[in-house]
């Protein structure tokens, strides 16, 4: 699925709302709390921090899909497409950051 394909949909369950989306503040509010929480699992998986008894386990993709919910509402929100915005960062990985790490040997 496209990301204007994820947007549209993440439009599209968003509009049986008023207001549709959040003011942009609201939305980073948001995302951070998700970001954190996909945080919390990394270090509970790969970092010395432990989980309490009480606690889950989160799946690592439900909160990657999360934050990706989040972004597509600040998004549509702005109106911006992520498709372009991500094809112009890749354009600048390419170009302006192709030297800046070390490369696999082939």
């Amino acid at each position: 699925m496209s990301l204007k394909k994820i947007q549209q949909s993440v439009d599209e369950w968003t509009g049986q709302f008023t207001p549709q989306y959040w003011q942009p503040l609201e939305i980073i509010a948001t995302l951070t709390e998700e970001v954190g929480e996909l945080a919390r699992e990394v270090n509970h998986r790969f970092g010395a921090k432990r989980k309490k008894e009480t606690e889950g386990e989160q799946e690592l993709s439900d909160e990657i899909g999360d934050i990706l919910f989040v972004l597509c509402c600040l998004a549509n929100s702005q109106k911006i497409d992520l498709d372009d915005a991500f094809k112009r960062t890749m354009e600048k990985k390419y170009s302006r950051d192709n030297d800046r790490y070390v490369k696999k040997a082939i």
